[in-house]
């Protein structure tokens, strides 16, 4: 019985001790609503920027090659993504002599949250902003999803600052409006707000690319899901909703065959991807996200375009199929 009772004591020892070690484990600081805490592959520079009277500030990376070929890439980015997902492909480019520059838009990962709504001509103001702050005069550009409609507007407003146009897994490729019906932006945040990690990862396996490791998809919902701690996160919250409500509102499929520069669009054969899709009345869906064949088709009313789609790849296109991507992506921004 006594030993009985000393065993009983041990454990009852132990477990309050493992309990107190619990307590005093260092909880994960959240992430500032700037990415503050969450690491970029390369050094970020800041510029001073001013939008609707607002001071902000605007991250980006410029990573120089170690043998420059006097060609510079601008990289854009994706809705859903921080800038540091263009990791590989910034080490590719470089490794061929280009010196990279990989803005974060205002409003989306290190760069500032406005309180104004987002348009897509003050990002192209901005990023030509940036371009006049670096003394580039022309550069390539290579743009991915979100970004992909923002590279249009750029190459519309401002067709003297870029030479060749790579579009990978772009959206924006139909006006959304024809099926979608406008949604209040109050519903949108409460649905955001609510959505969890696990629902997230759920959501760009579903979307996205259900090809890539899940290993490669955890720092996208890290960067997501850490800022939700941070005493501004409804600040972040309104700007990543009005970003939704600038690709619904603001199309630029009309003006995609208008565009003179060389052009390429990097398709995932399985990219399916239409922001909205699930609020279309259920008889209009299954026309919506053909994005492959759209990009074909607007491809061939073009003066200088071509498009290429890759099998077994979605939406993420150059994290999908890296080395098919790279070798296109170098061809092309190499062609006269």
């Amino acid at each position: 019985m006594k030993s009985l009772l000393i065993v009983t004591a041990l454990l009852s020892s132990l477990t309050c001790a493992h309990a107190q070690t619990a307590a005093q484990a260092p909880q994960k600081e959240p992430y500032g609503i700037g990415l503050e805490g969450y690491p970029y592959p390369y050094p970020v520079h800041m510029l001073p920027l001013v939008n609707d009277g607002e001071q902000l500030r605007m991250a980006y990376m410029d990573v120089a090659p170690a043998n420059p070929n006097g060609r510079t890439v601008i990289l854009l980015h994706g809705r859903n993504f921080p800038g540091s997902y263009w990791a590989p492909v910034i080490k590719t480019l470089t490794g061929n002599g280009y010196r990279v520059i990989v803005p974060d838009q205002i409003g989306f990962g290190k760069s500032s949250k406005p309180s104004s709504e987002l348009h897509f001509d003050t990002l192209a103001r901005n990023t030509i902003t940036l371009l006049d702050h670096l003394q580039l005069q022309k550069v390539d550009v290579v743009a991915h999803s979100l970004g992909g409609m923002l590279a249009v507007r750029i190459a519309r407003a401002y067709p003297d600052r870029v030479d060749h146009l790579l579009l990978a897994a772009p959206i924006g490729l139909e006006d959304y409006r024809l099926y979608v019906p406008p949604t209040p932006t109050e519903a949108i945040l409460k649905h955001e707000d609510e959505l969890t990690a696990d629902g997230y990862r759920k959501q760009l396996n579903n979307a996205y690319s259900p090809s890539i490791p899940q290993e490669q998809l955890t720092p996208f919902i890290d960067a997501r899901f850490g800022i939700k701690g941070a005493a501004d996160y409804q600040r972040w919250l309104r700007a990543f909703v009005s970003s939704g409500q600038m690709i619904y509102r603001e199309p630029v499929a009309h003006e995609i065959p208008l565009i003179t520069q060389h052009t390429l669009f990097i398709m995932g054969e399985n990219d399916h991807n239409a922001p909205g899709k699930p609020n279309a009345p259920e008889a209009l869906r299954p026309k919506m996200g053909h994005n492959a064949d759209l990009a074909k088709a607007f491809a061939s009313q073009m003066a200088n375009a071509k498009a290429e789609v890759l099998p077994n790849a979605g939406h993420l296109v150059f994290l999908d199929a890296p080395e098919k991507f790279n070798d296109l992506m170098l061809n092309f921004l190499s062609s006269k």
